[in-house]
């Protein structure tokens, strides 16, 4: 079974605790889209869940590229200092 997919016999009954006008919204929320704050709140976790794991595969799919050298076609770089010199630029 896929995440999101859970069927009535593996799902966890919980407790949180909200403000008043947090939970105002949640119940007004989910009511205009014909759900239980249960469900919604359900369904925002798994959001999140999702939305994290998609976010770490491709942090680390990133840092196992290999690192990439730039090269300045028939130049050098420019030193630290000169990169720095908030003199040299105001003078401009």
């Amino acid at each position: 079974m896929q995440a999101g997919q859970n069927s009535a016999a593996t799902m966890k009954n919980i407790t949180i605790t909200l403000d008043e006008t947090t939970a105002a919204w949640a119940r007004v929320h989910a009511a205009k889209h014909n759900k239980s704050v249960s469900r919604l709140v359900g369904e925002m976790l798994q959001q999140h869940m999702r939305e994290s794991r998609e976010y770490d595969e491709a942090m680390r799919h990133w840092l196992a590229r290999k690192p990439y050298k730039f090269e300045k076609p028939g130049g050098r770089y420019p030193t630290r200092d000169e990169l720095h010199d908030r003199a040299g630029l105001r003078r401009r």
